[in-house]
């Protein structure tokens, strides 16, 4: 699938911005799965000073300084990408046991660890929003008897989620802690997978927080709206045997070609979108559309 991507936000301050210093994840990442064709930055007013490097997680970040007055920020990405299907049908059963892979990520007097399994372990402990508890190991223990394929167990703690937790926009912000979510079973995407990150983790199992856009299918008769999309969150565990694999738990479905990746990090903190300071500005709105087109 072949996609093009409009994200566009401005801000609208009540009073001038002296000073503004930006941080951006808008730029993908350049993998086989999605591959990126095009992408460009339209930003106004222009910075003074602009740098386009890499994060600690490899992803392309963007950090912008404003130092002229200014009443309102806007910051448009426009990306042609293009996602590719999946090689080969991915068999659940096929993983080795949960724990087997838990315990032979755990410390060891004398073990020797690959580069992949080392890669893997930042992702095994606790994050800045993404907490390692008890509470958070139970609730997926069902999910997870002795021997089960990691993958396999995997889908279903992914379907237990969507099954028991409520979509509700108003239920919580980013600061809402973990634990009232788990017990209030609301939130929106970068809960659900906030939730089955510190499920994984409880267990010793490694997993990241996926960042990016889903291919969203208007009614039947009614035409795509401009803007009407969003970004979207989901979960990528890790299995020795078959590397990274993704897992959607507020649609119940493992990613293929309508999932397109920006980043990806330990929790939403690492990838957000757009974060910054100001100095002035007063009160401010803030308007964000994102178009994703299927071409």
């Amino acid at each position: 699938m072949r996609y093009s991507i409009a994200h566009e936000t401005v801000y609208d301050y009540a009073d001038a911005v002296s000073l503004s210093q930006q941080l951006l994840h808008l730029t993908p990442r350049q993998v086989e799965r999605p591959s990126v064709i095009e992408h460009r930055l339209s930003i106004s007013p222009t910075p003074v000073h602009r740098f386009d490097r890499h994060d600690s997680f490899g992803n392309p970040v963007t950090a912008l300084e404003f130092d002229r007055p200014h009443r309102q920020l806007k910051i448009a990405a426009h990306t042609l990408i293009e996602v590719a299907a999946r090689a080969q049908r991915l068999d659940l059963d096929a993983s080795p046991a949960w724990e087997t892979v838990a315990q032979n990520l755990g410390y060891g007097a004398g073990r020797n660890y690959n580069e992949a399994s080392l890669q893997a372990t930042m992702y095994r402990v606790e994050s800045p929003f993404v907490r390692v508890k008890r509470a958070l190991g139970d609730y997926a223990r069902d999910c997870f008897p002795k021997g089960r394929p990691l993958l396999a167990a995997a889908d279903a703690l992914m379907h237990k989620i969507n099954r028991e937790f409520t979509f509700d926009a108003d239920a919580t912000q980013i600061a809402t802690p973990m634990l009232e979510v788990l017990e209030k079973k609301r939130g929106v995407c970068q809960d659900y997978a906030h939730i089955m990150l510190g499920c994984l983790r409880s267990l010793g199992l490694p997993a990241r927080y996926m960042s990016g856009y889903l291919l969203t299918h208007p009614p039947p008769g009614k035409p795509r709206l401009v803007g009407a999309d969003a970004s979207h969150a989901w979960v990528s565990a890790w299995c020795p045997v078959n590397g990274w694999i993704e897992f959607d738990p507020t649609n119940k479905v493992i990613p293929d070609t309508e999932h397109i990746a920006i980043a990806w990090g330990r929790d939403f903190g690492d990838v957000s979108p757009q974060r910054g300071i100001i100095l002035g500005g007063g009160s401010h709105k803030i308007k964000v559309g994102v178009t994703v087109t299927p071409l």
